[in-house]
């Protein structure tokens, strides 16, 4: 009985070894962990998210309490990264930092994707008078401005503060999603089983949403991921310029605002929120190209 049972037992993890599914997602994973630089960028990205979620525990100061009697410190064994003109801790700045820089590149990307998706979707799959004169031309009116300046732009029209910066930064980067998922929709609009599910009867939309958006996704993962990085240091440079997170919030575009004042004097105000966002930049950009070459397709 027992050997009956083994027996039938055995094809069951043949089976799951030998899916394709499975098979597919070991070689992609393998391709990921070939990319030293991707695997790196992982492994600081997860640190900062670690800091970020653990600031309250981890930091060794309050990062808004002010120490007159420890003004302008330098690095040293009580403050690693010194302190400000308010005396206050900047490492434990740095790591409450982590959150507002992580949460604007993330929200900001999030909106985009909310907006720019549907919207690249309907566009390229329906076309016509909406889709060529007036969606895209908006898009390339958009695109038209620098990034920075038309988050600028639209910061000061809805107002200081880090929410209105998320918005302004998602609202920027909604027209790449736009143009990149509809060029997708376009390549997929004319494969062979989109043309059948048509002729099945299928509606549009259940062709749009279980169909073709999900031969669309891997692109979209691929641009959203590098666009956390964009939006890191558009989010620094709006704090930078008084337009995003205001004080005493600690942001490290706020701190390198600060920190120019100081930059003989104290040069570790601003050196120190600077080299982070270079790093998280920096990270985010290999991760993503690690994650390209995961899913992308010629390499399978």
């Amino acid at each position: 009985m027992s050997q009956t049972n083994a027996q039938t037992a055995a094809p069951y993890p043949n089976r799951l070894e030998s899916s394709p599914r499975l098979r597919s997602l070991k070689k992609a994973l393998g391709r990921f962990f070939q990319n030293k630089l991707g695997v790196a960028g992982g492994l600081f990205l997860l640190i900062l998210v670690i800091l970020a979620i653990f600031a309250p525990w981890l930091a060794p100061y309050n990062p808004m309490k002010q120490d007159y009697m420890a003004i302008l410190q330098g690095p040293s064994a009580k403050h690693w990264f010194g302190t400000d003109d308010l005396g206050r801790d900047v490492l434990s700045r740095i790591i409450y930092g982590a959150r507002v820089s992580l949460k604007a590149g993330i929200i900001s990307v999030a909106i985009a994707l909310a907006i720019g998706v549907p919207i690249g979707l309907i566009s390229g799959y329906f076309r016509g008078f909406w889709d060529e004169f007036i969606i895209m031309r908006i898009t390339d009116a958009m695109l038209s401005f620098p990034s920075l300046v038309l988050a600028l732009t639209l910061a000061a029209v809805f107002g200081a503060g880090l929410n209105n910066a998320m918005l302004a930064i998602g609202l920027v980067y909604t027209p790449h999603f736009i143009r990149l998922v509809r060029g997708q929709v376009l390549a997929q609009r004319e494969r062979e089983y989109v043309e059948a599910a048509i002729a099945a009867g299928i509606s549009h939309w259940r062709i749009m949403l279980r169909h073709i958006l999900p031969n669309a996704w891997a692109p979209i993962m691929v641009q959203a991921t590098l666009s956390v990085a964009g939006a890191i240091i558009s989010e620094a440079s709006l704090s930078f310029l008084g337009l995003g997170t205001q004080p005493p919030t600690p942001s490290w575009g706020s701190m390198l605002s600060e920190g120019q004042g100081y930059i003989t004097q104290a040069p570790w105000i601003a050196v120190f929120p600077g080299l982070f966002i270079f790093l998280a930049v920096m990270s985010i950009n290999v991760f993503g190209d690690g994650v390209r070459d995961m899913l992308d397709p010629k390499l399978k």
